[in-house]
């Protein structure tokens, strides 16, 4: 069924919460902004009211977002935004509920809720804004932080092997998982569509540009740069089937990567209160 699209110019204008949250604490050029935008013009295009959806976050850059944005919101501790989304989501299995979260958010204090939320497949859209690096903290290496690469805490390198976010989510049970960069906006906003109608657990990770500490202390450039690169070494999911181990190297695979019909947590709960009523 086709979604009819607003045809107006300020349509992120009104999804902004009006007053003292403004100016915005990111570094010029940060990719969050571009995460927000592709977020709102997402939501405006399936048309659900702002009443109905809820977003949770934790600590961090990417955390901050839901202070500017006029939804229901909670703004929670480090590394808690799953358990408090999914506490929304079971109480209230009506609402739309979405985190926006970091690497270091997400996948490090947070990452044993990031694993069993994905287990139990619930309805949320994890948002997953991976700059590879902690950055509102000062610069220090996060569970995305590649092998080799500075940090403030790995001033000669690297020696860790870093997660793929994604391949954890889906070998945890995420019944939805998908990626995109912040230099394709248009297909990240088409992404965040598709796990937003997802009837599921829907991780999406966006792989974004720190360039105030990861790009600086790699020497990535500055943000025009580094989306540059984004550019430069990213392939479809359709383009990477074609392509050997060693011509993926390096590169990030974007599109959905992974997507199943595994029943809700929700509606699994619902079916054994169902099943218990008639006994």
């Amino acid at each position: 069924m086709a979604v009819a699209v607003k045809q107006k110019s300020n349509v992120v204008i009104d999804y902004l919460r009006p007053g003292k949250k403004f100016p915005h604490v990111w570094c010029p050029g940060c990719g969050n902004g571009i995460v927000m935008g592709a977020f709102i013009r997402a939501l405006d295009k399936l048309g659900w009211s702002k009443d109905n959806v809820a977003m949770v976050s934790g600590i961090g850059c990417t955390s901050r977002m839901p202070v500017y944005l006029d939804f229901n919101s909670l703004h929670t501790t480090h590394g808690r935004a799953l358990p408090f989304a999914s506490g929304i989501k079971f109480a209230q299995p009506h609402m739309k509920v979405v985190v926006i979260t970091g690497d270091g958010d997400a996948l490090a204090i947070g990452g044993n809720h990031f694993i069993h939320a994905c287990r139990r497949n619930i309805d949320i859209t994890a948002i997953l804004i991976n700059n590879y690096i902690y950055g509102m903290t000062g610069g220090q290496g996060s569970p995305t932080t590649p092998a080799k690469s500075i940090s403030t805490t790995t001033p000669y390198g690297n020696v860790e092997k870093n997660f793929d976010a994604c391949n954890l989510a889906i070998g945890a049970g995420a019944s939805f998982v998908g990626r995109s960069t912040v230099y394709h906006e248009p297909q990240l906003e088409k992404t965040i569509m598709a796990a937003l109608q997802h009837r599921g657990f829907s991780l999406v990770e966006v792989i974004s540009n720190c360039h105030t500490y990861y790009g600086r202390l790699n020497r990535k450039g500055d943000a025009v740069a580094m989306l540059q690169q984004y550019k430069d070494n990213s392939v479809t999911t359709a383009k990477a089937k074609n392509m050997s181990a060693e011509e993926l190297a390096g590169k990030h695979i974007i599109g959905t990567l992974h997507k199943s019909d595994k029943t809700e947590f929700c509606d699994e709960y619902q079916n054994l209160i169902d099943a218990c009523q008639k006994k």
